[in-house]
């Protein structure tokens, strides 16, 4: 089997919601929760064994309803968050908490992969986050490189900060920002920024992206029009404090310098559907994963708005000065932004794709009929950046 080999596995149920899980940086893991409307949902812990090319996977179950949204704590690999829905009084809610996997899990499974799916364990819940008040929630945040103590969870049109206490076991809202406007406006979906020690916030409402100073819960910029149709996802470069990209259901992906949200730095055009998932890679920001209802996952190499638009990292002040002298010295020419690849594994929509956290080469994509895909960056790429 070839390196870049894709590595297929599939749910019984349908799935959307996926995440790398944050604080594991050994094993190639990654969480995936179903939406099944007639059994009990799960939590498929998907782990790679990279050098023989499989996986192994151990089923959790998640009794409380059916899983739109799943984020794993950066400080603490047994404890995550999700967003589900649960019918009460014949009425859908949305509802939060903060599960903890049973110390056990890991026991016996990966000999006998039947087994656990017979007799699977269940999540225990820590805390309900418990914005009910709030409305419906679409997306729990986890607070980048924290100690697994801060989350923001997006309701509806309020945006909630919580404390969490005693091992997780109790929350606090600690601080509010709401949506205000015409109609009624809601949130979905948001990133924390991992800059500006953690105290800015992306959200995007209907087709807007605003950026939110969580020290006083005002918002510090709108980018009004940011797509032509709802805005999907958002997430923040890396290593470039000021750039975020957006996707959304005009097709299109973009990269935003927020300091001037008048127009995209870039736009990519290169899905045929709604793109539902735009992700940067931890490492290398230059490369950057879209997965669309266009059953497709596209690998782009975004090199001349990257940390390394020269093949190096720089500041801004040497971008500024490179512009000026760039008719003298021809060989500073920023390499050209590319597709690298289009993924095509799949035959439902692509609602989900994450870089691994122990592995920045690796990066796993859902569809809804619950194919998981984990695949490699090409080779070649690697080694052109690498080297």
């Amino acid at each position: 089997m070839e390196d870049d080999a894709p590595v297929i596995y599939g749910l019984e149920f349908q799935a959307r919601a996926l995440t790398a899980q944050t604080a594991e940086t050994d094993a190639i893991r990654f969480l995936v929760g179903t939406q099944s409307l007639k059994f009990d949902n799960q939590i498929h812990i998907i782990d790679f064994d990279d050098e023989n090319n499989i996986i192994n996977k151990n089923v959790l179950l998640h009794q409380a309803g059916e899983i739109w949204h799943i984020g794993a704590s950066p400080a603490d690999k047994a404890v995550l968050t999700t967003c589900y829905n649960k019918t009460s009084d014949s009425r859908v809610v949305s509802c939060a908490a903060v599960w903890r996997m049973p110390c056990d899990w890991e026991t016996g499974s990966n000999d006998s992969p039947d087994d656990s799916a017979h007799n699977p364990q269940t999540l225990e819940l820590l805390c309900h986050l418990d914005d009910s008040p709030h409305g419906n929630a679409a997306c729990v945040l986890w607070e980048p490189m924290g100690d697994g103590k801060r989350v923001i969870s997006l309701a509806d049109n309020h945006a909630l900060l919580w404390d969490l206490h005693e091992s997780s076991t109790q929350a606090k809202v600690s601080s509010t920002a709401t949506l205000e406007g015409k109609g009624q406006l809601k949130f979905t979906s948001g990133k924390w920024s991992p800059h500006h020690n953690c105290s800015q916030l992306a959200t995007a409402n209907d087709t807007a992206i605003r950026g939110w100073d969580l020290r006083t819960m005002s918002q510090i910029y709108c980018i009004e029009n940011a797509h032509g149709q709802l805005v999907r996802d958002l997430d923040f470069n890396p290593n470039r404090q000021y750039y975020l990209s957006s996707c959304g259901d005009d097709c299109k992906v973009k990269f935003w310098d927020v300091r001037n949200v008048q127009e995209p730095v870039k736009t990519l055009e290169e899905h045929s559907h709604w793109v539902w998932s735009v992700r940067y890679n931890h490492s290398h920001d230059q490369l950057v994963l879209t997965a669309s209802s266009d059953s497709r996952l596209i690998l782009s190499n975004m090199v001349s708005i990257s940390s390394e638009p020269f093949g190096h990292l720089v500041d801004d002040e040497e971008l500024s000065e490179g512009e000026d002298n760039h008719q003298e010295d021809k060989s500073k020419e920023p390499l050209k932004d590319s597709v690298v690849s289009t993924y095509e594994e799949h035959e439902d929509s692509v609602y989900a794709a994450e870089w691994s956290s122990a592995d920045p080469w690796l990066f796993a994509s859902l569809s809804y009929d619950g194919r998981l895909v984990i695949n490699r960056v090409p080779r070649a790429l690697k080694y052109r950046i690498l080297l």
